[in-house]
């Protein structure tokens, strides 16, 4: 007779750390595709951003279309990371979700309704990032099985 390994029942902990990941991961996901068609949309037409005269923030909406498609790029990487549970990948989802919130704020004049929108997303992506404490992802890391590459 051979046993077979059994896997012990994830606790609540390790459920709550997986889901809250695995939110952060998805919504920093959806956030960097928001990012990506923006920046896409103020390099090829930047004409149906609004434009506002004397603000404090002025700058080429073209070159910043180009800082929205960086963003976007790197936090669909990022996300996919979070989906695996790496370390790496909270400490710059943070960072990532900071600096959109950041490129949001300064694009506020010129899309203010979705840049509310795209902070308040960052904001929840931040949140969840960390609150899980560390522990409880690396009881997650314990409970995979060995990979075979």
């Amino acid at each position: 007779m051979t046993a077979t390994p059994t896997r012990p029942a994830p606790t609540e902990k390790q459920e709550w750390a997986t889901g809250l990941t695995a939110f952060a991961a998805v919504m920093l996901f959806l956030v960097g595709v928001l990012d990506i068609f923006r920046g896409i949309t103020a390099i090829a037409n930047d004409d149906i951003f609004v434009t506002t005269r004397n603000y404090v923030f002025e700058y080429d909406l073209t070159g910043w279309g180009w800082v929205h498609l960086v963003l976007g790029a790197v936090a669909v990487i990022v996300s996919i990371g979070l989906l695996r549970t790496a370390l790496w990948a909270r400490i710059v989802g943070v960072a990532i979700a900071g600096l959109v919130i950041i490129a949001n704020f300064l694009s506020l004049p010129y899309y203010p309704v979705w840049s509310v929108v795209m902070i308040a997303l960052s904001g929840f992506i931040i949140w969840a990032l960390c609150v899980v404490r560390r522990d409880n992802l690396s009881d997650l890391f314990e409970e995979r099985p060995p990979s075979k590459v």
